[in-house]
């Protein structure tokens, strides 16, 4: 189980990682800094996000993570494609929340990481432990 619970912290680094590295290819876009306009990178890599939430939530189960860690991950997975569609949405106040929902995504990842690698880390203390016969 430590195993699967190491994974687990893993991938929920990765997922941060993910959305940290989509603010940098949108910023590499950005004409006002340097970019060309061109935002087809930070667009694809999009697509794929939420395959880092996705992995963090199928490793819940293996690691045994508890049904909060499980929700806060599946809320996550949801709304990762959320985020894919608010640019899509009209009036512009509501694809003017895009930026606004990458943050919260950081956040929830944030606690999903914090909380993982909490899990990872009571286990392998626990696992290091001898026991007393």
């Amino acid at each position: 189980m430590q195993t699967w619970r190491t994974l687990l912290a893993a991938s929920a680094v990765l997922t941060i990682l993910a959305i940290a590295l989509q603010f940098f290819f949108i910023g590499l876009a950005l004409t006002q800094l340097g970019g060309n306009g061109d935002a087809s990178l930070h667009v694809n890599f999009g697509y794929l996000m939420p395959i880092f939430p996705l992995a963090t939530l199928i490793l819940c189960w293996p690691a045994r993570s508890g049904r909060t860690l499980a929700i806060l991950t599946a809320v996550l997975f949801v709304d990762s494609f959320v985020q894919g569609i608010l640019p899509l949405l009209r009036p512009a106040f509501l694809a003017a929340l895009h930026p606004v929902n990458a943050m919260v995504m950081a956040a929830l990842a944030g606690i999903v990481i914090r909380q993982s690698t909490s899990l990872a880390r009571a286990s392998a203390s626990s696992a290091s432990t001898p026991t007393e016969s």
